[in-house]
């Protein structure tokens, strides 16, 4: 159980997506990647793709399928981005996934090539030896021909953005035009994990991995800052039906 205090219930989640979409989306979200996906418009025309998860996008039993409805799902999205005058991204409640569905949104979002992160892996067993990492491994976001948005973005996070959740974060860090990060710090849990067994017959999952921004910055833990913080529905909100980051990211994006 978390102790974070910004950490919703599900049934605060419930209110939260039905404030959202009562008072804020125009006529509604559309629904894709078995409802994973969903996007709308809000405020004058400015475009809201919210982001559940990163995983179970289509029936198929493989990446190749999950991967196929996701750029199919995209192509419709961004089909008609003329109109908008910015985009919303909303992953305050992503529960993760595969990390390569992120970059193929970000990919989308860009005319040039960027690294999204690094990742690196411990390398060593003798705990009383100095920290070895393997050789880091460059993730990088390379501009999609398939339709995308070039224009200004937010993106809302916050403590239940998770794992593959928060590494498109970082992904969407490094990209020009800035993606404005706004919310709350993301929940820091990153690494894949290693299943193993004891003798005993116990298991345990041993996380092993570091991502690495640019500039060799790492957000375990703490998780990836937003550049303006901003309330994650706190009892009043919910009360008022307010979304005072949804608020935030329309008023920037507007100007």
């Amino acid at each position: 159980m978390r102790s974070d205090p910004n950490h919703l219930e599900e049934k605060n989640w419930q209110k939260a997506r039905s404030i959202i979409e009562s008072k804020y989306v125009h006529e509604g979200l559309r629904p894709y990647c078995k409802d994973h996906l969903q996007f709308g418009i809000v405020g004058n025309a400015i475009g809201y793709l919210r982001v559940t998860t990163f995983y179970d996008y289509a029936n198929g039993e493989g990446y190749a399928d999950e991967l196929q409805c996701l750029r199919e799902s995209l192509d419709t999205i961004f089909s008609d981005t003329d109109k908008l005058k910015g985009l919303v991204i909303d992953v305050r409640l992503n529960h993760g996934g595969d990390d390569p569905l992120g970059i193929e949104i970000a990919s989308r979002l860009t005319d040039k090539k960027y690294l999204a992160y690094a990742k690196v892996a411990r390398n060593n067993t003798d705990l009383d030896a100095p920290l070895r990492f393997t050789q880091r491994q460059d993730c990088w976001v390379v501009p999609s021909a398939r339709p995308g948005f070039k224009g200004r973005v937010a993106l809302l996070i916050g403590p239940d953005t998770v794992s593959a959740g928060e590494t498109f974060t970082m992904a969407l860090r490094g990209r020009k035009p800035r993606v404005l990060l706004i919310g709350l710090n993301t929940q820091g849990v990153f690494s894949d994990v290693l299943n193993r067994s004891l003798p005993n017959g116990w298991f345990f999952h041993l996380p092993n991995e570091v991502y690495l921004t640019a500039d060799e910055q790492a957000f375990d833990g703490t998780g990836v800052p937003p550049d303006i913080r901003a309330p994650f529905f706190t009892g009043t909100d919910l009360q008022n039906g307010r979304d005072a980051a949804l608020e935030e990211a329309i008023k920037r994006l507007a100007n």
